[in-house]
């Protein structure tokens, strides 16, 4: 907890208090203003779309130029972009369709930051922690960001009730300008190349950035298949995260408070993953067993939340997800960050960030689709994501260039 790790992890914290609300706020009014899967399907579809093209380019301008400008820059131009949304809800509450035009446009822009403001992140903290803690810096980031989420999300369904969408927007946006505020006092230790001197210049060099970003990735057997195969958990696991409101309010029947619930409780749980991994003394062995057993669980555990009508139930099955997916994400993230070599590790994550995210625009497409077909069968949705979950996670458990991946994070 050095100064420079406690600014940044301090604005991170704020920062995601509001983007909760701001989550919350945005799926309930197309909800209750649209009542369409398809359409809040086709709005994630569309968010995250920046996420995928610019997230090479995002890692690369991480290793390229200063990240802490890069992180102040982009929690203004997102918080800049709530804000307007939020006055143009108190100015004109009435016109529906500019609002949601309006949505899509503040969706984009902050997807867009997120996607240039993550690899800096994360390339970031290994340099402001001595090595052998990264692994309890990474926990303990994930950690306040799972109880930022917690506190967003636990009041975001009771806030939304009472306050509705435009103030927890207004919120939102003031999060954002408080965490850029935090953040202009960071110093992060980097070595920052000198710019090309022309435009053709940086772009040549942004393509040769790329290729060596992605021959890194591509030329690791381990690292490879946990690309390819982490692209189709995202894309079977994102109708849950789609679909979840209609699974609260249609298939539970209760109210939206739960929706925050429900999304606090999964935050409960990464974050005991998150000290678990902090104090346990796991070995490279034991993390190259415990992880795909612990994928085949969350498959198994998601599944079954379609044939769950008790919410106490689903709240007990929710956390526990969370625990196991808090546990996977520490240890998938600590093994990238302490094998990657500093130079490249910005345009890595960013590169891994496009591949595995690759296609969730298309399964946040096809979720609302399948919603609205099938009348929001969640029993036959959920039940197929999670057989689908349950045979990529047995990919990773009979493969052994990815085990040896994981069981080698001391050898890299």
């Amino acid at each position: 907890m050095n100064r420079n790790f406690l600014l940044l992890w301090y604005g991170q914290f704020v920062s995601l208090i509001g983007n909760q609300a701001f989550s919350i706020a945005l799926m309930f009014w197309i909800k209750h203003s649209t009542g369409s899967a398809s359409l809040m399907g086709f709005l994630m579809m569309v968010s995250m779309v920046p996420a995928v093209i610019l997230g090479p380019i995002g890692g690369v301008i991480a290793d390229r130029y200063s990240r802490r400008k890069i992180i102040i820059l982009c929690d203004i131009v997102s918080g800049i972009a709530v804000l307007s949304l939020s006055a143009l809800m108190f100015l004109i509450p009435d016109e529906t369709t500019i609002i949601l035009i309006s949505l899509f446009v503040a969706a984009i822009i902050v997807a867009a930051s997120s996607s240039i403001f993550s690899p800096a992140i994360s390339a970031a903290i290994p340099g402001l922690v001595p090595k052998d803690e990264v692994n309890r810096a990474n926990s303990l980031n994930q950690g306040s960001a799972r109880i930022s989420m917690f506190i967003g999300q636990g009041l975001g369904g009771f806030l939304y009730r009472v306050l509705g969408a435009p103030v927890l927007f207004l919120i939102d946006g003031l999060t954002y300008l408080v965490a850029a505020l935090s953040e202009s006092f960071v110093v992060i230790p980097q070595v920052v190349p000198e710019s090309s001197i022309t435009m053709g210049e940086t772009y040549k060099q942004v393509q040769i950035d790329l290729k060596e970003g992605f021959h890194y990735v591509w030329n690791n057997g381990g690292l490879k298949v946990m690309v390819i195969v982490f692209a189709f958990l995202n894309f079977f696991s994102i109708p849950f995260i789609i679909l979840l409101p209609f699974y609260v309010e249609d298939f539970l029947k209760i109210g939206s408070d739960w929706y925050g619930y429900f999304l606090a409780t999964f935050g409960l749980g990464t974050l005991v993953g998150y000290i678990i991994v902090g104090i346990a003394k796991l070995t490279c062995e034991m993390k190259s067993k415990l992880i795909p057993f612990l994928l085949f669980s969350v498959s198994i555990a998601l599944a079954s939340l379609g044939f769950i009508r008790i919410a106490y139930v689903s709240l007990i099955v929710i956390f526990a997800t969370g625990v196991m997916s808090g546990v996977i994400n520490v240890i998938i993230l600590t093994i990238l960050q302490t094998s990657t070599p500093a130079e490249i590790r910005g345009r890595v994550f960013g590169l891994m960030a496009t591949l595995t995210g690759s296609l969730s625009p298309i399964a946040m497409g096809l979720a609302g689709i399948a919603g609205d077909l099938t009348g929001n069968n969640i029993p036959l949705i959920f039940s197929v994501c999670g057989g689908g979950l349950t045979i990529l996670s047995a990919i990773i458990l009979i493969n052994r260039e990815f085990r040896f991946f994981v069981a080698c994070e001391n050898k890299s």
